[in-house]
C-alpha cells in the first residue's frame, strides 16, 4: 500500500476519533443527537457543494440533481445511520469500546462481501482473513467488555 494512502487513512481515523468526540460533547448540550447530526450534515453538505461549484461550476449541481434517484438516498441513510451510532456509542461506553465495536463489525462485514463478490475463491482462501477477524474481535471484545 503507497504510504500517501496508508497516511490518509490513519489521518481519517485521528480525525473521525476527534470528529465524534466533539460531536457526542455538543449532542450532550443540545435536546438531541439529531442536533447534531444536522448540523455535521449541513456543514458538510455547504463545504461540498462549495467545492463542487469550485471544481465544476453550477453544472456540478445540475450532475447532483440529475443523479438523485431513489438508489442514491440510500447511501445518505447509512452514513447518518452510521454517525447516529457512533455519537450513541461515545456516549454511553467510550471512544474506545465504539470503535473496538465499530471495527470488528466493519471488518467482520467487509470479509463477507468480499466472500460473496469473489465467488471463485474457496474458504480455505479466507482462513487469513477469519484468523485476523477474529483476533480483531477477541480484542474488541476485551477493550468493550468493561463497557457494554
Amino acid at each position: 500500500m503507497p504510504l500517501v494512502i496508508l497516511a490518509i487513512l490513519i489521518a481519517a481515523g485521528g480525525a473521525l476519533v476527534l470528529q465524534n468526540s466533539l460531536m457526542a460533547r455538543l449532542s450532550s448540550q443540545t435536546s438531541s443527537i439529531l442536533v447534531a447530526l444536522v448540523l455535521n450534515s449541513a456543514i458538510g453538505l455547504v463545504v461540498l457543494s462549495a467545492l463542487l461549484i469550485g471544481r465544476n461550476g453550477l453544472q456540478g449541481l445540475a450532475e447532483v440533481t440529475g443523479n438523485l434517484r431513489g438508489t442514491a438516498l440510500l447511501p445518505g441513510l447509512l452514513g447518518s445511520f452510521f454517525v447516529f451510532a457512533s455519537l450513541l456509542g461515545y456516549q454511553k461506553i467510550g471512544a474506545a469500546g465504539t470503535i473496538a465495536v465499530l471495527v470488528s463489525s466493519q471488518l467482520g462485514f467487509g470479509i463477507a462481501l468480499d466472500y460473496v463478490r469473489s465467488g471463485s475463491e474457496g474458504p480455505a482462501a479466507m482462513v487469513p482473513s477469519l484468523l485476523g477477524a477474529g483476533l480483531l474481535v477477541a480484542g474488541a471484545i476485551i477493550v468493550a467488555a468493561n463497557r457494554l
